[in-house]
Parts: C-alpha cells; structure tokens; sequence
C-alpha cells in the first residue's frame, strides 16, 4: 500500500501522526480517509480531528523504514565516495556547509546585477593537499541512491549552480539502476557505484576556481 501513495499522502499521514489532527479538508485527505488510513474523530463539542487507523499506521512504518533503508545506503556511498577522495591524498569533509556567491538579478532594469549568498551542504568536499590556494581544486561529489531524489535534486538550479561555484569539478555519484549520464546535465560527472567500485561513466568538466 505504502509503495502506492504519492509522497505527499505520505508526509500527511506523518504530518497527521506527529500533530493533533486538525482537517485540512484537501483532495490527499480525501484520498487518505476513502482508503482506510484516516479516520474522523468528533468529540462532544463537534470539534473533528483525524487520525490514523491500523491501516494508516502500518503504512507509515513501512515508510519510515524504507526512509531508513535509503538513508543507510546513501551515508554508506558517502562514506565509499570520501574513502576513495582520502586514498587519492585529499583533505576531505561530508555535510560541510558553504556559503555561494551567485548572480542576484538587477531589482530594475538596466541596473547591474548584484551577488546572492546560497548555502549548500554538498555530501563530500574535497580539496588537495598544498600550500597554494590557488592549486587547491575543490571538488564536490552529490550521492544519490534514489531516482526519485535524482530527479529532485536536478530541478533545483541554485544548489547546482552553489556547487560549480565552489568547485573545479562536480560528479554525481549514483547508486547502480536509478540513472546514467543520459540523466544528468552535462555539468556534471557521473560515477556509477557497483559492488567492485565507482565506475566512471563520464568525466566532470574541470574550470579554474579558488575558495573564497
């Protein structure tokens, strides 16, 4: 059932479960209530609530534990991705939050545009090991093990554009069967994880950049 609902129907019934139940009267409860996994509640002063039937909870726990599931593999492939960047003499960090300038466009016309500041959290960041800043190449390396979060990621333009800010190279790690490098703009590399390594399928276009 769990593997049926969109993931919006999924985060309401989490939504539901975590809250006191107040109806939004929207189509997802609707569908929630004509499937079984919501029930309405009236108490004696007419005040009606939702809640969550046997049904609903089972669900949600198959949810939560695919949600961890994927969770697992994916610090699994971050963990893969920073070993490999370490092995190769790179001073590597997971989930290190940047600051990216990117282009703020003129608040009227004909006037220059100004800067942005954009946080991003890629999953591994690498830079080599030297004095020199200018030599330093930052790389950063975006794991997903899902399509759906692939495909998810891929319509976020600023946090694509964060990460070419703040590195020479972009790669996209994925997990083997959720994509190729048909998926992925020409941005960015693509490295396939398969039980005997990370297989190159195309190499990240390099470009000249110094953290600031």
């Amino acid at each position: 059932m769990s593997q049926a609902l969109p993931p919006a129907h999924r985060r309401r019934l989490r939504e539901v479960w975590r809250s006191a139940g107040w109806p939004c009267r929207d189509a997802v409860e609707v569908d929630l209530l004509a499937a079984g996994l919501l029930e309405r509640h009236v108490d004696g002063e007419r005040r009606e609530t939702l809640h969550l039937t046997d049904a609903g909870l089972q669900v949600l726990a198959a949810t939560l534990a695919r949600n961890r599931a994927a969770y697992d593999a994916h610090e699994a492939l971050v963990a893969r991705v920073a070993e490999q960047m370490q092995r190769a003499g790179r001073i590597v960090w997971r989930k290190l939050a940047l600051r990216a300038p990117l282009p703020a466009p003129p608040a009227v016309a004909d006037a220059p545009a100004g800067t942005r500041w954009v946080m991003a959290m890629p999953d591994v960041y690498s830079i080599r090991q030297t004095t020199v800043e200018a030599y330093t190449e930052p790389v950063v390396h975006e794991i997903k093990v899902r399509r759906a979060d692939l495909l998810a990621d891929l319509k976020r333009p600023d946090k694509g554009a964060a990460y070419r800010a703040l590195s020479s190279q972009c790669w996209y790690v994925l997990a083997e069967g959720i994509g190729g490098a048909d998926d992925v703009p020409a941005d960015y590399g693509v490295l396939i994880a398969t039980a005997g390594g990370l297989e190159l399928v195309r190499t990240a276009p390099r470009r000249a950049v110094t953290p600031t």
